[in-house]
């Protein structure tokens, strides 16, 4: 299976984003071991985007993919504003903004409880077309809290962007849309799977096994002592907020 593309370019990028997330080590496959997210999701995978912000040159291209993805999938004049999420999404959205010579502002988690005692740093993008950007995402809530914060300071958001989805867990995408967002990305877990048969970056007996959880996320997730429902991930997330 391989990740969601629509095109010769999406496939290529996807390709290309992979490759260096497993140069640059920000892939991390730990099947005896599982990580275990804020949802409740126990997974065999993770992925550090935040390594990303290290490299120069990864981040250079990774940028160039994101802007002519962007460019390809939403417009090239229909975005005013880039937002990034607090706090991986900041040094992302900077860059893509400064690329797309837009404006750029950012969304905190939470109000910073003084002066103006605001969610949106940079100025208010009231009534603009503003694309939401984070390094990734898993299962597509923290998305939601801060595509309500922009809408509901008057921010028109349509539109967000991530660097790597996850692309497995149930849900991820349909909230999304049920808000009318579309969520863009440059790669997912199958493409990184894809980029592995190019070099032995991990074991064979370790991408079989996540080849496993990728089929079945939800069965993988609750025999590894993870939640085992999407409706069970929410309400964690909820009482962790």
């Amino acid at each position: 299976m391989a990740g969601i593309g629509t095109s010769d370019w999406d496939r290529d990028a996807a390709l290309a984003t992979a490759r260096i997330l497993l140069e640059i080590k920000a892939v991390n496959f730990r099947p005896s071991e599982p990580y275990f997210f804020t949802s409740g999701w126990a997974s065999p995978v993770y992925i550090d985007c935040r390594r990303i912000i290290y490299f120069p040159r990864a981040r250079a291209r990774i940028c160039t993919l994101a802007v002519e993805k962007i460019g390809r999938h939403i417009g090239f004049e229909t975005i005013e504003v880039v937002a990034g999420g607090e706090t991986a999404g900041i040094p992302f959205a900077a860059w893509i903004a400064d690329r797309m010579l837009a404006p750029m502002a950012y969304v905190r988690k939470r109000p910073k409880g003084f002066g103006r005692n605001a969610l949106i740093e940079g100025d208010v993008p009231e009534g603009k077309e503003t694309l939401l950007v984070e390094d990734l995402t898993t299962d597509g809530q923290s998305k939601i809290q801060f595509a309500e914060a922009l809408r509901g300071a008057g921010a028109v958001v349509n539109h967000a962007f991530v660097v790597f989805f996850y692309g497995v867990f149930p849900g991820s995408l349909e909230t999304l849309r049920e808000m009318g967002i579309t969520l863009h990305h440059l790669c997912t877990w199958w493409d990184v799977l894809e980029a592995c048969k190019d070099r032995p970056y991990f074991a064979a007996s370790a991408l079989t096994e996540v080849r496993h959880f990728l089929e079945d996320p939800v069965s993988w997730s609750a025999v590894h002592g993870g939640v085992a429902s999407a409706e069970e991930a929410a309400a964690r997330k909820a009482a962790n907020a």
